[in-house]
């Protein structure tokens, strides 16, 4: 995967995402980077919604360097990125 658009570096991209408690997820970025995400501030709006039922947050896929979710719910790699914590 080419990591530069427009001679600019790509901010790192989703290799993994393990659900773990309280609607988080801990994922690792292809560069090597481990860090956390609380999905829960996203719970309050309409789309992400059906990601309130535990089983289906936890059906999270990888798919083109970021996340998603079946009914085409998906999250931007670059805000995964930043508003992710490091483990």
């Amino acid at each position: 995967m080419d990591n530069i658009v427009y001679g600019v570096p790509l901010p790192p991209r989703v290799k993994t995402a393990q659900p773990i408690e309280d609607f988080k997820l801990l994922l690792t970025f292809d560069n090597g980077e481990r860090r956390i995400f609380d999905a829960k501030p996203l719970l309050k709006f309409k789309v992400f919604q059906p990601l309130q039922n535990e089983q289906f947050f936890k059906s999270v896929k990888v798919a083109y360097g970021s996340i998603l979710w079946a009914d085409d719910i998906d999250y931007c790699p670059d805000t995964l990125y930043m508003e992710s914590v490091a483990v």
